[in-house]
């Protein structure tokens, strides 16, 4: 079974390819659209503000993902029980202590962002606060400490940006279709063929690079399930805490889509049994009665 530990040179490894592959996807894209418009600086404009913007998100993913949901830090004196469960399991962990953020919301959730172990962030609600005990917050901590440990908040962090970005450019290469640009009387067949390919590639690489992201994850939910349950090596305080964080229903207050895979629960809350059963086609949590099935052994 996978530790703390073992995934960590797996996916610095998978972050890599993942930026390789989708660099492959915005140079294919920008290339279609430079042909289209018979301008080669497209290219070269895609190409470099793909390499700048994730140099930025990098470094600034925590600090965006901290204000997009209203998080303040807090110190040890304005929490010390929340505070000393971090410490006692960052310790067991052979984690440095990440820093403490409160969301003020009565949903019950929790997520861990930051570039690596040392500029790691842990966030909570007062939501969540409220409705766990002692052993279940102990296994939400222990959860979002193995997101710092297995270093899926890197890897994370770059999906999203790169989803993101390629979704944009491939709709704006689709809105400019339909009107004309680039188009030669002279080789109609060949910018009908550019035509036909750029809207196949802008139709297909958002689809492809969200089944990506969806993929990463769910897989990585369940790998902080079972890190975090070995850590505390108690895998019932974390799954009586994802049956209660599931009972409750309503949204966060600002939840969004672009952190949404950063909590342990979806932000989104849960939606009626027919709602629920498309949603979770589309989550990018798994369903919480398989997250308790796994953790339980059931």
């Amino acid at each position: 079974m996978a530790t703390l530990y073992t995934e960590q040179s797996k996916n610095v490894t998978k972050t890599w390819l993942l930026m390789s592959m989708f660099f492959v996807i915005v140079i294919a894209i920008g290339f279609f659209f430079s042909q289209y418009y018979r301008n080669p600086n497209i290219l070269y404009f895609f190409v470099i503000f793909s390499i700048v913007m994730n140099i930025a998100s990098y470094w600034y993913s925590d600090k965006i993902a901290l204000s997009l949901n209203r998080a303040k830090q807090i110190k040890k004196e304005q929490n010390p029980e929340l505070w000393n469960i971090v410490e006692n399991l960052a310790i067991t962990a052979g984690l440095p202590m990440p820093k403490l953020y409160i969301i003020e919301d009565p949903a019950p959730n929790a997520f861990a962002t930051g570039r690596d172990k040392n500029h790691a962030v842990v966030a909570v609600t007062t939501g969540i606060l409220q409705i766990l005990d002692k052993s279940e917050m102990e296994g939400v901590i222990a959860h979002e400490l193995s997101h710092i440990g297995n270093r899926d908040i890197l890897l994370s962090t770059v999906v999203v940006v790169l989803v993101g970005f390629i979704s944009i450019i491939a709709d704006m290469f689709l809105r400019s279709m339909f009107f004309g640009g680039g188009r030669n009387r002279d080789n109609e067949n060949n910018n009908g063929l550019m035509m036909l390919i750029g809207i196949v590639l802008s139709i297909l690489a958002p689809i492809f690079a969200t089944l990506i992201q969806l993929a990463i994850s769910r897989k990585r939910e369940f790998l902080a399930d079972a890190s975090g349950a070995l850590l505390t090596r108690y895998p019932e305080g974390l799954a009586n805490a994802l049956q209660k964080i599931s009972k409750y229903s309503r949204p966060m207050a600002h939840a969004n889509t672009a952190t949404a895979h950063l909590f342990i629960a979806n932000p989104f809350g849960n939606k009626g049994s027919l709602g629920q059963k498309v949603s979770n086609l589309f989550s990018t949590h798994p369903p919480v009665e398989e997250r308790i099935k796994a953790l339980l052994g059931n």
